[in-house]
């Protein structure tokens, strides 16, 4: 199977409906943009079954020879292995699952055929990104993914705060894309390749376990990453992204774009393992984003927003496991992660729609009875998100990480503390959310139902939601099987400290108890004594106002970057640089003015010139001699 189809597919999808989309049967536009993305998950699906045996397995596909200059000759070409696998199979089959979705969603909107374009045109870049053999061409479905981000989360355009939300996503993340730009430059100078597998190779013949030029380099891949994933202190960008349509929200900021950065440190982890600071670096900001983002979700009331802040939460917990060299458990939790938050993403979309674009949660209550299946999906969803034990694929993701945060060979136990905290506000805000939106009486009346366009991508995000968890299930106490297994010929295997071993099941009854006590205290405050939360809310209005602006960072930058620059270029409104190019063209216009008085026309001022030039030419030519 050619696997340059995979990406070529949507590809094809976009450009039919960005060329021929207005003079296309309505019916046919979603046809064309699931059905491309349906074609690309099918070949991926047969694809990989012939890894299922074998994940030693690779597929090289060269495309056509792009860039030859300067020793530098990256191609169009693609490297399948069971890392790419994994996240190609949730780039396909999710976004499949969004795009038949979205037909139904976005039917009423004049943009039809531009949504569908887009989305195809986003699913390309990012399968371009991932399948990519070298750090050139990934860096291109890098800058594809952000470019798509901008044109879908400003899809309504005509609302001013939509293209604001555009505009920011795209400028902080090019923060992070110079920071990868620049470490290319420096992998470049080392190594005289971008090839990964190349790099991997030469890196360990050159490099040494501590070198200061690994360092570098991992911190500028980590700042790319941070852009990428929305993690500190790049985080800003996404909970606003959440103004572009519900499927957009799925699809890129919840199961694909932000995860580019958990699978670029994943694709160079080589490069990682020679520099321990830089993967403890990964560790603390993953730490750090899990916990902050956690407590900014507990005070938000927008539904999609809590989902937002959610999102960057839990990528923490995939950015906690790279940290801590648990490569197949960051991974795992991706897979699983995509698809509870798609689904709760998806039914987040069908309940704002059936409430005519209410957003607001405390607008909404007692939607159980009205949208009962939307209900049920979005409490499986909610369950997994909450890591609830035994049933939800979400706690065996999330335990794995967990359990290795303290016995794996880089864990600690502050990262273990942290990581059950935020597990704690998980539980909390994610039930919070559950209450408020389906229990109690009904605030909003309920103007559409959604169909079965949208009703079964939910049922199957729901199915594996649940199920998912069940492919890594462990044999005996600190060793992993089934989806570990299936990478440990991609990335090296963590290492559990010995002492350790014989209580993983104390971790696993400890994280099952800080889910339930957190879904206990939701109760507590929003069904059992919700003017208790309203009290608790009052008292502490000043940090409930600094969790709900997102710790204040916006705020910050703010002042520290935006008020400033603008101050400078207040000051610098006529640009310094420009006087110089501006005296430039004032000296030519001048001597150009000054020569053009020698053309009069008068035949006498000519032979005039033409003597006097003769006579000086003498002059010069005697005093010489």
């Amino acid at each position: 199977m050619q696997i340059w189809l995979i990406p070529a597919l949507p590809l094809l999808g976009s450009f039919i409906l960005i060329t021929l989309g207005s003079r296309l049967p309505k019916k046919l536009i979603p046809a064309v943009g699931a059905g491309s993305v349906g074609l690309s998950a099918l070949i991926t699906i047969i694809t990989g079954y012939g890894f299922i045996g074998d994940s030693t397995k690779v597929i090289d596909c060269l495309v056509w020879q792009w860039i030859d200059v300067g020793g530098l000759s990256p191609a169009i070409s693609f490297h399948l292995d069971a890392l790419s696998l994994v996240f190609i199979f949730v780039i396909t089959f999710v976004g499949f699952l969004i795009h038949v979705y979205s037909a139904e969603f976005m039917a009423d909107d004049d943009g039809y055929a531009r949504f569908f374009a887009y989305l195809n045109l986003f699913v390309c870049s990012m399968l371009t990104l991932v399948l990519a053999d070298n750090l050139v061409l990934m860096y291109f479905g890098w800058e594809g993914v952000g470019l798509c981000s901008y044109l879908l989360i400003g899809f309504w355009y005509a609302e001013e705060k939509n293209g604001y939300a555009a505009r920011k996503a795209f400028i902080v993340t090019r923060v992070g894309d110079t920071a990868f730009a620049i470490g290319l430059f420096m992998l470049f100078q080392n190594f005289h390749t971008l090839n990964i597998q190349d790099i991997a190779h030469q890196a360990e013949q050159q490099w040494m376990v501590g070198s200061q030029t690994a360092f570098i380099i991992s911190l500028l891949l980590l700042g790319g990453a941070v852009g990428k994933s929305a993690q500190l202190p790049l985080q800003t960008w996404l909970p606003d992204a959440m103004a572009g349509p519900s499927p957009v929200s799925a699809l890129i900021h919840a199961a694909t774009m932000v995860t580019a950065g958990v699978y670029l440190i994943a694709r160079t982890h080589v490069i990682f393992e020679f520099s321990p600071d830089a993967l403890l670096i990964v560790g603390i900001i993953g730490t750090a984003t899990l916990v902050l983002a956690g407590f900014a979700a507990l005070t938000q009331f927008d539904l999609k927003r809590v989902l937002a802040y959610s999102t960057i939460s839990q990528i923490g917990y995939m950015f906690l496991a790279l940290g801590i060299g648990a490569w197949s458990s960051a991974i795992f939790h991706f897979m699983i992660h995509a698809f509870f938050k798609a689904l709760l993403f998806l039914a987040a979309g069908a309940v704002i729609m059936a409430l005519h674009h209410e957003h607001d949660m405390f607008k909404m209550g007692g939607l159980r009875k009205k949208l009962p299946l939307i209900y049920w999906t979005f409490l499986i969803g909610a369950a997994s998100l909450a890591a609830l034990p035994l049933f939800t694929g979400g706690f065996y993701s999330k335990d794995q990480i967990l359990w290795l945060s303290l016995a794996g060979e880089h864990g600690n136990l502050w990262f273990f503390l942290f990581a059950l905290l935020g597990a704690f506000v998980t539980s909390i805000y994610t039930f919070r959310m559950l209450f408020i939106t389906f229990f109690g009486n009904e605030k909003t009346h309920v103007h559409h139902v959604p169909g079965s366009g949208m009703n079964i991508p939910l049922l199957i995000l729901a199915g594996l939601s649940t199920v998912g968890g069940f492919i890594e299930l462990p044999h005996s106490f600190g060793h992993f099987t089934a989806f570990s297994d299936f990478l440990k010929p991609v990335l090296p295997s963590v290492m559990v400290l010995e002492d350790f071993e014989g209580i993983e099941w104390i971790v696993q009854l400890i994280a099952a108890g800080v889910a339930l006590s957190g879904v206990y205290v939701a109760y507590f405050f929003y069904i059992l004594k919700p003017e208790l939360a309203d009290e608790l809310k009052s008292s502490a209005a000043d940090l409930h106002s600094f969790w709900f602006s997102g710790w204040g960072f916006d705020s910050l930058y703010d002042k520290l970057i935006v008020k400033p620059y603008v101050l400078l270029s207040n000051i610098n409104k006529k640009d310094v640089v420009d006087k110089l190019y501006e005296a430039m063209v004032w000296l030519a216009e001048f001597f150009n003015r000054l020569l053009s008085y020698t053309q009069s026309g008068i035949l006498r001022w000519y032979i005039m010139g033409i003597v006097l030039g003769g006579i000086l030419l003498l002059t010069i030519s005697l005093f010489k001699g």
